[in-house]
This record gives C-alpha cells, structure tokens and sequence, in this order.
C-alpha cells in the first residue's frame, strides 16, 4: 500500500519525485489489530509510526493502574516515544492500535536520509518538530491554566473527528479529568448549543 504515507511525503513535505523510492524503500508497512501494541512499557522504541488508516494512542499506566493518555494519532498522524527512540531509553509508554490499523514504520535512519537527500524534507520535519512542541506547550499550559470546558473545546479542536472514535473515558483521561466531569462538560454544551 504505502500510498498515504506516499502522497504525504509528496504534497505535505514537498519531496521530489526523484527522492520517493529511496524514502519509500526505507520504510516497512505493517498491520495491527484492535488492541494490538505497537510499544510496551520496558521496550526500547525502534520506529516512529505514521498511521495510515485506524487510530492509535499513547499511555502510561500510573503505580495506581490508573491510564494516562498522552497523545492520538489517527490517520496521517505520526506517533511515537521520541526519547526511547531518540535516546535509546526504555519506554515508559504504551502505543495501542485502538482499530484496526495500518502503519508505516521508519527508523532514524529514514529521518537522517530523508533530511540529506531532500531540503524540502528536512525544512518540513523541522517545522513538524517546532509544531509538535508548540502543541506540547499548549497542552502544558491547559492543564495546568485551563478548566475541564476549556481543555475539552480545546481537544475538539485538535482531533475533530475523534469524539466519536473514542471512549469517552479516554477523552477524560487526555484531559485529565474524570469520565463523569466529562459527561457533565458535554451535556452542558448540548444544552447551551440547543438553546
């Protein structure tokens, strides 16, 4: 298949054509059924993930066994525990295929050829990296400034098509609230946008 991953290399990261079957021949295609894990806690993260069809999401499980959840991806996303990976640490998260999900694989060694054959692609991963921390500081500063409304309109925004894809106790645990503080959130916001 690979042809998501294919087309976002060639309109979004602006790759010349020439350059796609080098980048392409690095990378695997892989298969992952509802619940499967893509990482463990305790394993070294060897590949980032860029999700071509499903919906992924990335956890820590807490000394209470209490979920947090720390990120989605669902298709063109890219998820992935950089400091394992970067760093060669072991893991202090999960990444479970919440449906079932097609990804494409890709190891520091596609990044460091992609970024030498292609300034179009190092140019667009540095800005993904720039994005990618500005969305973490974001996120930082709404759970520590912002009220459970507040977050939630916020993770609408992010992930607009989520809402119905997910759990709502997910959604709590990204926010950072419980499921029922949740369930208030959108009922009020149904009674307010039905006034």
């Amino acid at each position: 298949m690979k042809q998501p991953f294919f087309n976002y290399l060639k309109d979004k990261a602006m790759v010349k054509a020439e350059h796609l079957p080098v980048l392409i021949a690095l990378v695997q295609e892989k298969e992952f059924k509802k619940g499967a894990l893509l990482l463990s806690e305790g394993q070294v993260c060897q590949h980032a993930f860029f999700i071509e069809k499903g919906l992924t999401r990335l956890y820590s499980i807490d000394e209470e066994n209490r979920e947090h959840v720390v990120q989605f991806a669902p298709e063109n996303g890219f998820i992935s525990d950089r400091e394992s990976l970067y760093f060669g640490k072991p893991s202090v998260f999960f990444i479970e295929a919440l449906e079932d999900t097609s990804a494409i694989l890709f190891n520091q060694d596609f990044i460091k050829t992609a970024s030498e054959i292609s300034p179009e692609f190092r140019n667009y991963n540095e800005y993904l990296l720039q994005n990618h921390i500005r969305q973490l500081q974001n996120r930082i500063h709404l759970l520590i400034g912002a009220d459970a409304k507040k977050r939630y309109l916020n993770f609408i925004q992010l992930y607009p098509s989520l809402t119905l894809r997910v759990p709502q106790w997910m959604i709590a645990s990204y926010l950072g609230i419980t499921p029922e503080s949740l369930s208030r959130i959108r009922k009020e916001l149904v009674t307010r946008k039905s006034k």
